[in-house]
């Protein structure tokens, strides 16, 4: 546990302490901080296919899911699997607490392109700012983290990422897209999060003007990373879900349904859509 305590303090420290990309850093790396045993994992998903439309609720329970907790978050969102007119919704629900939970895969960003989603939450935060470190709450966002590699590194990168490797045996991931709905920046804009650059932050819905109602999503995975990153992006390492209200002490809730990594030629499945 010294060890892993260690590792935790050094990429808190590397990274500027982002509670996003360290979260999602600790799970990718397999470290758990549970006092109890967590759920099972199933490990990475290799998929070779062609980008044939890939469900991320496809099972009865959320065991295939790894939990995201913090070091100094004592309260963690409680997630939990609905089914609601025949579609699996996960529901989270946080109450001045933060945790997550994350896929881990390994895919092609050009054959699996394209993510959507349904969500739906109950309030927006009052007191968030997506610029300020003290109001990085969101009542919904997803995360997509992409690999880290090794030949497009710089030296101080490389570096540091052969450290975490030295401990885990393995590279954690390089960066991370937060696709959020956000509490005051504006619809369509993006931003670096507010404790690392290494997790861009955009704004797929924003404000109450849709509160409680059922919106669909559709993102350009390829196409967004070029944009924030200014390179072409390295393979899809996971995809995360949470709603968090830690830092600003408040409460809300989101759903969460039709979460469809595909291909840009594949049509849309009729899973990511939803009744409102």
């Amino acid at each position: 546990m010294g060890k892993k305590i260690c590792a935790i303090l050094f990429i808190y420290q590397t990274l500027k302490g982002s509670k996003v990309v360290l979260q999602i850093f600790i799970a990718a790396m397999g470290i758990t901080l549970f006092t109890i045993s967590p759920p099972s994992f199933a490990g990475n998903i290799l998929l070779t296919s062609e980008g044939g439309p890939l469900s991320l609720l496809t099972d009865q329970s959320l065991e295939d899911w790894r939990p995201m907790t913090f070091p100094k978050v004592s309260r963690h969102t409680k997630y939990s699997l609905l089914n609601e007119e025949g579609r699996q919704v996960i529901r989270a629900e946080s109450h001045q607490s933060a945790s997550g939970i994350y896929k881990k895969y390994d895919l092609d960003p050009k054959v699996y392109s394209i993510l959507s989603w349904c969500w739906k939450i109950n309030r927006v935060i009052a007191k968030g700012d997506e610029t300020r470190k003290e109001g990085d709450d969101y009542a919904a966002r997803i995360y997509v983290t992409f690999k880290f590699d090794p030949a497009k590194a710089s030296f101080w990168e490389m570096k540091k990422f052969q450290v975490i490797k030295l401990i885990y045996g393995e590279y954690p991931p390089k960066a991370a897209i937060n696709y959020i709905w956000a509490n005051r920046l504006t619809k369509g804009k993006a931003i670096a999060n507010a404790y690392s650059d290494s997790a861009k932050m955009i704004a797929v819905e924003s404000g109450a003007e849709k509160v409680g109602q059922w919106i669909c999503e559709e993102r350009n995975l390829y196409d967004d990373y070029k944009l924030l990153f200014g390179e072409t992006p390295p393979s899809i390492s996971g995809i995360a879900i949470m709603t968090d209200t830690d830092n600003t002490g408040e409460d809300a809730i989101a759903h969460y349904a039709g979460l469809i990594l595909r291909s840009a030629e594949s049509p849309p499945s009729s899973q990511s859509t939803i009744h409102r």
